[in-house]
């Protein structure tokens, strides 16, 4: 019979915890609701645009374990038919998380997965050393003299970044010897969790990359069109679906995908990011949930990947295969200012029927802080992303 859904609120229901309330989280949250799920939103600051749309709110310090384990063992004492937690960002104390697991808690995909993916270097160490998945060359270090002697083997140009961080904070590209001390200075700054390892890597001279959804689910595992995009300080500012590329190369990007997500294991989305040079694939990195790319799916796939996530994590259909586009489409980041106050939200509807905006309603805004999207759809690449582009540049914060 599969799983049963129950009423919000009761013993009966359905309960996703998700750790961490933003954009992504939202639309997540947004699709269980659809299907009848109880959604509990946990952030560290209140107003986060998950909690807006979820049954009930909790702020806390994800990355603190005794924290973190108050909060899960208080709601797996509410009744509840099934209890599901959902991480959706990478700050979170993941070996309390992995104790829980233990204890009985179900994590999705898994909790060893949350933690492998939150640090560069557990999931770098896992493709390469243990799954002989081909990637940059790679050194980690502890200390800007480590750093130094990295950059001197590697050559430059080389990439560096925190081990734990996202959306590029704290990484850079040291293109000459005399950039390591700077490079290293920065990581420190942008790191998840403060000060720490970092990991220096060698120049990849790709043609492009992407990011390929891959979904695990209880029928197998599926895969979405592959996902291009662009990035700016190390920051997606634009993405399409689909990539153009060979059939060799696609042919490869599937076992890649295929080889890290089963090593993970786990039900859910993962977004694989991968570089592609010609017909030859190597893996960048790995997320056990929604990608930030990926917001692109909502006009472009009939099921979007936050809708195939929820459907994976309560064990219901997934397309086999892969996943049918509806269109090519485009996402682009809309501006950002010092208050959350959306204006030209009338014109950038304007701009075609194919056109959609999300606004993720954050409760302050920062200079390059993503408040929105533009999504377009349209008979080829081009034409989508012109529109897109259009639809972004009538949004402005004020």
């Amino acid at each position: 019979m599969g799983i049963v859904i129950g009423t919000p609120g009761t013993p009966d229901a359905v309960r996703l915890v998700l750790l961490g309330s933003g954009e992504l989280g939202r639309e997540v949250v947004l699709e269980a609701k659809r299907l009848g799920c109880e959604v509990v939103a946990v952030d560290r600051y209140a107003g986060a645009p998950a909690m807006q749309v979820a049954d009930r709110a909790i702020v806390v310090d994800m990355s603190d374990p005794a924290a973190l384990r108050e909060v899960l063992e208080a709601e797996r004492a509410r009744p509840c038919a099934e209890l599901l937690v959902v991480p959706e960002i990478e700050a979170i104390a993941t070996p309390e998380l992995e104790r829980l697991e233990a204890d009985g808690l179900r994590v999705v995909p898994t909790a060893r997965a949350a933690r492998l993916t939150m640090d560069r270097e557990g999931i770098r160490r896992l493709a390469a050393e243990e799954l002989g998945v081909p990637t940059s060359p790679y050194r980690f270090c502890d200390s800007a003299e480590e750093l130094r002697a990295a950059v001197d083997a590697l050559g430059t140009p080389c990439v560096v970044k925190p081990v734990m961080s996202s959306s590029g904070k704290g990484q850079s590209v040291v293109r000459e010897p005399a950039g390591s001390d700077a490079a290293w200075a920065y990581a420190q700054e942008g790191g998840r969790v403060g000060a720490g390892r970092v990991i220096a890597e060698g120049f990849v001279d790709f043609d492009y990359e992407i990011t390929l959804l891959t979904v695990r689910h209880a029928g197998g595992t599926s895969f979405c069109a592959p996902i291009g995009h662009v990035q700016v300080d190390g920051d997606y500012r634009e993405s399409w679906q689909p990539q153009p590329m060979s059939a060799a190369a696609r042919e490869r990007a599937v076992q890649v995908a295929s080889v890290v997500t089963e090593a993970l294991g786990g039900t859910g989305i993962f977004g694989v990011e991968l570089f592609v040079r010609g017909d030859e694939v190597l893996f960048s990195e790995v997320s056990p949930r929604p990608h930030d790319t990926g917001m692109v799916t909502m006009a472009t796939q009939a099921l979007s990947e936050f809708a195939l996530h929820v459907r994976a994590i309560l064990g219901l259909a997934v397309p086999a295969g892969e996943v049918p586009l509806l269109a090519p489409g485009v996402l682009l980041a809309a501006e950002t200012g010092d208050a959350p106050r959306v204006e030209g939200l009338a014109a950038a509807l304007a701009v075609g029927d194919d056109v959609q905006v999300r606004l993720f309603g954050k409760p302050d805004a920062r200079p390059n802080r993503r408040m929105g999207v533009a999504l377009a759809s349209g008979a080829d690449l081009d034409a989508a992303r012109a529109r897109a582009r259009a639809a972004a540049a009538a949004l402005r914060v004020s």
